[in-house]
């Protein structure tokens, strides 16, 4: 299952991040303690500050959807 993150802050990342819109966290090879892996806005996974973003919890109806678009896009 994939963890779905708002973010809240966009400083410094304005071209790669939206103030505001969810995007998944995945799982990489590389992991830092404070960061977050988010597929930002070129479809690609990077490292993020994690106070840029807030974990929301999605009714079930709309977690299986966002999580079949985009894991067929992978």
């Amino acid at each position: 299952m994939l963890k779905f993150l708002i973010c809240i802050n966009n400083e410094n990342y304005e071209a790669s991040l939206e103030k505001w819109k969810i995007y998944p966290a995945v799982k990489g090879e590389e992991e830092i303690e404070g960061y977050v892996r988010i597929i930002d806005e070129s479809g690609e996974d990077y490292l993020y500050p994690e106070d840029y973003f807030f974990p929301i919890e999605l009714p079930s109806v709309v977690l299986e959807k966002l999580e079949k678009e985009y894991l067929e896009k992978v």
